[in-house]
């Protein structure tokens, strides 16, 4: 697919009872819309007022079943752009992001030497919203592994081109670990685009839960994952 500076990006946002941060964050993408990209929502059977809300500020709002991957396979479904960008409802994109996204898929698509066929996908840094001095340690650390491995998270706002998307099938449909597992896929396609600019992501479940007590969670849960434990058993553990 080649990738131009006009190129329109579907914004696909998956929620689930995010009434009272979906004004603000959806308001926040309003100079993407303006500038022809599509936001789409996709609700997961919310009771709060979720969907009456998304529908004043997103071009598409849709009822889908519950399930992060199931929601975001929903969006790009009815998706009528070329580039998918899978954003959490408690996460902020930087400025310009868009240009950000094509400029870099643009610049990664045309290297003439890479054993990999680049420009296909790829994702952003990520910037805790916390002031906890363990918060920095945990973000810069996210990066690092991300940049080393080639694995993004959802927290990091994937993007995918909608061909690439398409062909390998998009999230699995499992209920946690969809962006690990979609990214090992994307792999063997394409080596992802790593961009330096951070998304800002709520850090209300580390701090909720406790830092270290989550940070101890998240590495027991990617273990466990990577030892081939179902990730059903794990979405138990992790509620």
């Amino acid at each position: 697919m080649e990738i131009n500076q006009a190129t329109p990006i579907s914004i696909i946002i998956p929620v689930l009872n995010e009434a009272p941060i979906l004004t603000a964050m959806l308001s926040a993408l309003q100079s993407l819309r303006a500038a022809g990209h599509e936001i789409i929502v996709v609700d997961g059977g919310s009771a709060d007022p979720t969907v009456a809300l998304a529908k004043t500020w997103a071009d598409q709002v849709i009822i889908s079943k519950c399930g992060r991957a199931r929601q975001m396979n929903a969006g790009a479904a009815i998706a009528r752009h070329t580039l998918l960008l899978f954003l959490h409802a408690d996460t902020q994109l930087p400025p310009h992001a868009d240009q950000l996204i094509i400029s870099a898929l643009q610049k990664n698509g045309r290297h003439p030497h890479h054993p990999y066929h680049l420009g296909q996908w790829g994702r952003f840094d990520v910037q805790l919203s916390g002031k906890h001095f363990l918060l920095r340690i945990i973000e810069w650390s996210m990066n690092w592994r991300s940049r080393i491995t080639g694995i993004a998270t959802g927290d990091q706002a994937m993007f995918i081109c909608r061909n690439l998307f398409q062909r390998v099938g998009g999230f699995p449909d499992i209920p946690l670990m969809e962006d690990i597992t979609l990214s090992r896929t994307l792999k063997r396609h394409a080596q992802p685009v790593c961009l330096p600019h951070a998304v800002i992501t709520s850090s209300r479940r580390w701090e909720q839960r406790g830092i270290l007590r989550t940070l101890l969670l998240m590495w027991g849960l990617r273990l466990a994952y990577a030892l081939g434990t179902d990730p059903h058993r794990l979405s138990r553990l992790y509620k």
